[in-house]
Parts: C-alpha cells; sequence; structure tokens
C-alpha cells in the first residue's frame, strides 16, 4: 500500500499541474515549457506529500522525480542510467522503501552513551545497523558486551561487514528482517529507526524479550507507552535523546 499511495501522490501531482496548464496552452497557442512544468509537479508533489504526512524522505523524493526526469530527457542520458540509480538506491534504501525506515547512523557520541547504560557482558542487538556506526565504537568502548546487529538493505549491510572485517571487530554481524529474527536471548535492543514502526517494535520486544530486558530507542519514542527513562543529550539535540523502556514482567 506505501507504493500505491506515493504513485498515486505524485500522479495526482502531475494531473493537477497539467491540468491548469493545459487551457493556458491552448488559449495562447504557445509550446509545452517542460522544464517549467517538470518543476511545478515536483513542487506540487511536495506540497500533497507534506500534506499528506509523508516522511522527509518521501517528501525530497516527491520534489525531485519530475525534474529529475526532465534533466534525463533533455540531456538524452543513457536509458539504463535510471534503472541504475533505481536500483543503487534500492540497496542503501531498502528499508525505507519497505517498512518506512530510512537510514540513519547513529555515532561515536551514542555509542558511548549507550556505554554508560549496559552492565557488564550484556547481549545488546541493534535493529536497523547500517554499517555499523554505533556497534564498532561500542565495541572499542565496551569490549566486555556480546553485540550482534541486523541490517536489511544489502548495501549498508556489506559495507559494515567491511568494516568490521577489517577492524576485527567481535561483531555478530546478519543480514535479513529483524521483524523476523527472534529476541529473547538478548538484554538490551538499541533502535534507530522512525516514527512508523515503534509501535509494532514494541509489540515484538514484549513479547520476547525476556521481563526486565530493555530498549533503547533514539529520538523515536513508543507512541502511548511511558519510557522508565529520557536521556536528552547535552546540546539539546532531539535527534540525539535517548528514550529507555523496561521489557515489563505482565505480557501486553
Amino acid at each position: 500500500m506505501t507504493h500505491q499511495r506515493q504513485l498515486a501522490l505524485q500522479a495526482a501531482a502531475a494531473l493537477i499541474v497539467l491540468s491548469l496548464a493545459w487551457p493556458y496552452h491552448y488559449l495562447r497557442d504557445t509550446p509545452w515549457d517542460w522544464q517549467t512544468l517538470a518543476l511545478a509537479i515536483g513542487g506540487t508533489g511536495l506540497v500533497l506529500a507534506h500534506l499528506a504526512r509523508q516522511p522527509w524522505w518521501w517528501r525530497v523524493i516527491h520534489a525531485l522525480f519530475a525534474p529529475l526526469l526532465w534533466f534525463a530527457l533533455q540531456f538524452e542520458l543513457p536509458p539504463a542510467l535510471p534503472l541504475f540509480l533505481f536500483i543503487l538506491l534500492f540497496l542503501f534504501f531498502r528499508g525505507a522503501a519497505n517498512g518506512q525506515i530510512p537510514l540513519y547512523l547513529s555515532g561515536q557520541a551514542t555509542a558511548g552513551r549507550i556505554a554508560a547504560l549496559l552492565p557488564p557482558g550484556s547481549r545488546l542487538l541493534d535493529v536497523g545497523a547500517g554499517i555499523g556506526s554505533l556497534l564498532l565504537p561500542l565495541a572499542r568502548h565496551r569490549p566486555d558486551l556480546h553485540l550482534t546487529g541486523i541490517e536489511y538493505a544489502p548495501l549498508p549491510w556489506l559495507i559494515g561487514k567491511g568494516r568490521i572485517l577489517i577492524r576485527r571487530a567481535p561483531i555478530a554481524w546478519r543480514w535479513g528482517d529483524f521483524w523476523a529474527h527472534p529476541l529473547g536471548e538478548y538484554d538490551a535492543l538499541y533502535c534507530f529507526l522512525s516514527p512508523a514502526p515503534m509501535e509494532n517494535l514494541w509489540h515484538k520486544v514484549t513479547a520476547e524479550m525476556r521481563p526486565g530486558s530493555l530498549l533503547i530507542s533514539k529520538a523515536f519514542p513508543i507512541p502511548g507507552v511511558s519510557p522508565e527513562t529520557v536521556r536528552e543529550a547535552a546540546d539539546g539535540n532531539p535527534d540525539d535523546t535517548l528514550y529507555l523502556y523496561r521489557i515489563p514482567r505482565e505480557r501486553a
């Protein structure tokens, strides 16, 4: 349904612009200015995506799709180029396309804050682990931890795997859909996803993780669930806020 909704928004933007442009060009008998029309379709797509409360990455896609298409046609780029770019973007942002989960990088500062939260010997799973931007510095901070990362997008997974091999980091690196990954063996789970999957993620962790286990979410709280602790960043940046949830003893 997500893909159909995005196609409908882009089609609506094109229909609106072309419907308004047709009488103007017909009555004046002037040639169509496709560059201006492509920019107008992009702007209209951006507005429609904003009104539909689409995530920011879909708004960017809607704004750029028609102008980039015009650009490719104008300069007679190879027909295979758009397909190549689409495949490349899909391999990098597969999670965004399938589950509204973009590629976010956590960074060393977050790794240092996570390191201070976990008891010795904890088993941590990073879902949507990207290129290992959290787990690699965390492995340096806390060599006693048992770290696992799982990533769905092929290219970030491959980059992360290469970085782990080069640095010989003791990290279990998985490729696949974390929704199908069992969570019962972990003491803590870290995620930096998006607002879209948080409610379903909470249902999964409360059903599979042991009572007393910890869920750490960066930037995105779980709707309708009060965190045990909220750790704000030193600079007050809300995108670096950590929401800590303790898995309850009574199953949801």
